[in-house]
């Protein structure tokens, strides 16, 4: 019996420095805005993709879908620049939305050796339905704020991003 106690004891005692030390930790990362920035982003990610899927689409897919719902048939090095992916990422989800019949290529008459991305009418379908779930999830996650709030969010999220695109232009 004395045994078990002096083990417990001395396992709780580890578990409780343990614990501390986890906690200091989250304390400096949870005063880290960054730290909220990409836990936001995960859990909209969660919260957007089965709605998504019954769509038939991707939380990678949207970026694409706005983008070319905005600007018009841009080509993939466009996007990957736009989006700031990687030519191999992009090309490897344009070949995916391509199967899925929500993308289609259409030589550049710029540049022959280019060709051009625009969505189909398939994915203009779906364009109306997945605007309906971004903004609901967007009713989520802003649930409670008022309008000067929301207004002051987005000011400051784009301050941060503006920061970040400078920063990866360099």
């Amino acid at each position: 019996m004395h045994c078990t106690l002096s083990l417990y004891i001395g396992y709780n005692t580890y578990r409780s420095r343990f614990i501390n030390l986890i906690l200091g930790m989250n304390k400096r990362v949870l005063s880290n805005p960054g730290h909220h920035i990409n836990r936001i982003a995960r859990l909209s990610a969660r919260w957007l993709e089965p709605r998504l899927q019954r769509l038939g689409l991707a939380v990678a897919q949207v970026p694409v879908f706005g983008a070319i719902k905005s600007l018009g048939p841009l080509s993939q090095k466009e996007l990957a620049r736009l989006l700031h992916v990687e030519q191999p990422t992009m090309a490897q989800l344009l070949t995916r939305m391509e199967r899925e019949g929500l993308i289609e290529r259409t030589p550049d008459p710029k540049d022959g050796r280019s060709s051009l991305i625009n969505l189909t009418p398939h994915a203009l379908k779906k364009a109306g339905p997945a605007r309906d779930v971004l903004s609901e999830g967007s009713r989520v996650a802003l649930k409670g704020f008022s309008p000067s709030e929301i207004t002051a969010l987005n000011r400051l999220l784009l301050r941060v991003r503006a920061n970040l695109e400078e920063a990866i232009d360099e």
